[in-house]
């Protein structure tokens, strides 16, 4: 059985680390170059950095402390935010990154998840699902939120969830909108769904305020990862608290040693 991973998440804009409530209300959480080593020492399992304002801006992902990031770590690290070329992409996996994560240009055009799947691998394509639940009752489900969680597509994420699969995505990271920041839970009906219907990994974002919380996501989510934020960043769990945790319930994965 594969390990089930801990992701810390870089939310970057303007060079720091930042994390809010909802995608708003946004505070300064550190640098993110030494973040990602503190993190990477602590036993992480991939890192997640993802420059949050670059789409929104209309503008590429900040280069620099994408290199600077990856000099420092020695674990998976994918990068989002912003990128909507193949030269985009190759500047990133050229700058350190294992992987990177598309948003907006996914929706604006599918066969760029085609185009990067060939060309780089689909083990190299992330596609990053922002999710939030409609509220009409006689309509239930989510729809898929672009530019930084801005913009409401319409699309229904599930179908979009199997749309991005069949183009080529090797993974999708499932941000709840509705959870993100609250540290109330992840939204586990959301990520099961999602993780039914597709054959590829799932990240569960947005929630997590404890370690059930994540082991829930893992579980009854059925995600294979748990990226997580506010936990780590302000100190009130560690990488190896949470592993710790899921390891005495029996859920496989990396300790260090």
């Amino acid at each position: 059985m594969l390990s089930k991973r801990i992701l810390p998440c870089l939310d970057v804009k303007a060079g720091r680390v930042v994390k809010g409530i909802n995608f708003v209300d946004l505070k300064d959480a550190g640098d993110p170059v030494e973040l990602a080593k503190v993190y990477n020492e602590a036993g992480a399992d991939e890192l997640v950095f993802l420059d949050i304002t670059a789409t929104h801006e209309d503008r590429d992902t900040i280069i620099d402390v994408v290199y600077r990031t990856a000099e420092q770590v020695f674990i998976p690290l994918t990068v989002g935010g912003g990128i909507q070329t193949l030269e985009n992409v190759k500047g990133l996996l050229r700058a350190g990154a294992d992987k990177v994560s598309i948003n907006s240009a996914a929706v604006r055009n599918p066969d760029f998840i085609n185009q990067a799947s060939d060309r780089f691998g689909n083990q190299c394509i992330v596609v990053a699902i922002d999710a939030r639940r409609r509220v009409n009752p006689e309509n239930p489900g989510w729809d898929v939120y672009v530019r930084g969680g801005r913009e409401n597509t319409g699309i229904d994420v599930l179908w979009w969830a199997e749309e991005v699969t069949k183009r080529g995505a090797g993974e999708l990271l499932v941000t709840s909108m509705d959870a993100d920041g609250t540290q109330a839970g992840y939204d586990l009906e959301l990520t099961k769904a999602i993780a039914n219907a597709v054959e590829i990994p799932v990240i569960a974002s947005g929630g997590a305020g404890n370690c059930e919380h994540i082991h829930t996501a893992l579980t009854e989510g059925k995600a294979e990862a748990a990226l997580l934020a506010s936990l780590l960043h302000y100190g009130q769990l560690s990488v190896s608290q949470i592993k710790t945790y899921l390891h005495e319930r029996h859920i496989p994965v990396r300790l260090s040693t």
